[in-house]
């Protein structure tokens, strides 16, 4: 009997090497493909053209919102104030209007803003050295008081800026959907193209190693926080436009479903990877399960519950591709 030639253990097929690869790419394909077979057999409805447009355009601020918070966690950073700057600007835009200013310096005020928020939450990242989590927590809170006090907890009413939330000027695709491609798209070519893109990865995965080689890590972290607060601006007027009224709510959650559709896309919580296709399929995900259990029926407080179930699972898989990564 021949003894077997020792293996190489470099060589050996690495189970943890598939675990930690199996949620950015098989595992989301395999659960988007089970949503649409489910949906399409449950609902008639569902693989109509209408509906695919209604998918889109209900993810469409989220979407909008998350293509630079990718951005923010390749870089190691989170958002949390996201829906306290879109309602902030929000109710901004009604303020102006219902004191008698006209549609652009409305938008001008609003979009202004809304940037603020992100000059501050960069300006105590960056420069005060505040964690982000902490920074963005208080900005969520402060602002959504801020939003309450200007229009004193009513909602108000908005005339004249329906089209940027309800026009269809090509293919009869909604202006929110093909806002959402221009900004995925944008944010896809900055992140894949541009020295920006690419020293947000390296802060992202060794800032020690970053800040060795000059990149300027606290500016490149500002801007991306800039970039985050403009987004929710943008997102805050379609949603201003898409219901003709400013309110202080709008956005309450936001958070939470932003969160979920990068890192379900593969973005780790802690920076270093991420991409912009992977948190479309992953908003499409999102996007499919709330209109799917809408077409079925299924109580709106399971929705919450399934919306937070997906949460969990995500971040799950986050922490598992960590750990058999090593």
């Amino acid at each position: 009997m021949t003894a077997s030639a020792p293996v190489d253990p470099a060589e050996r097929p690495s189970s943890r090497g598939a675990l930690r690869r199996a949620p950015e790419a098989s595992a989301l394909i395999v659960f988007l493909i089970a949503e649409l077979v489910y949906f399409s057999i449950k609902s008639p409805y569902f693989l109509a053209w209408d509906n695919w447009l209604n998918i889109l355009t209900a993810v469409a601020v989220i979407g909008i919102v998350a293509a630079p918070g990718t951005l923010l966690m390749t870089a190691g950073q989170f958002d949390l104030s996201v829906g306290s700057t879109v309602a902030f600007t929000s109710v901004l835009m009604a303020y102006m209007t219902l004191h008698g200013h006209g549609i652009g310096p409305a938008v001008i005020v609003a979009v202004g803003a809304g940037v603020l928020v992100g000059i501050i939450n960069g300006f105590l990242v960056t420069v005060v050295q505040v964690n982000a989590l902490i920074t963005t927590l208080g900005t969520l809170a402060a602002f959504r008081g801020l939003s309450q006090v200007v229009v004193d907890g009513q909602t108000v009413g908005v005339e004249n800026f329906a089209s940027l939330g309800t026009a269809r000027p090509f293919l009869n695709i909604p202006v929110p959907v093909l806002l959402l491609i221009a900004v995925l798209g944008g944010v896809w070519a900055l992140m894949r193209y541009t020295v920006y893109g690419r020293a947000m990865y390296a802060i992202g995965s060794n800032p020690s190693a970053a800040r060795l080689v000059g990149i300027r890590s606290g500016r490149y972290i500002f801007i991306g926080f800039v970039l985050s607060a403009a987004a929710c601006a943008l997102g805050g007027l379609v949603l201003t436009s898409q219901l003709s009224v400013g309110s202080a709510e709008f956005g309450t959650g936001m958070e939470l479903s932003v969160i979920t559709a990068i890192v379900l896309g593969g973005a780790s919580l802690g920076g270093g990877k991420g991409s912009i296709v992977g948190t479309a399929v992953g908003l499409l995900i999102i996007g499919i399960l709330n209109n799917g259990l809408t077409l079925t029926g299924v109580d709106p407080f399971w929705q919450n519950v399934a919306r937070g179930t997906l949460l969990i699972c995500a971040v799950s898989f986050d922490r598992l591709r960590a750990r058999f990564g090593e």
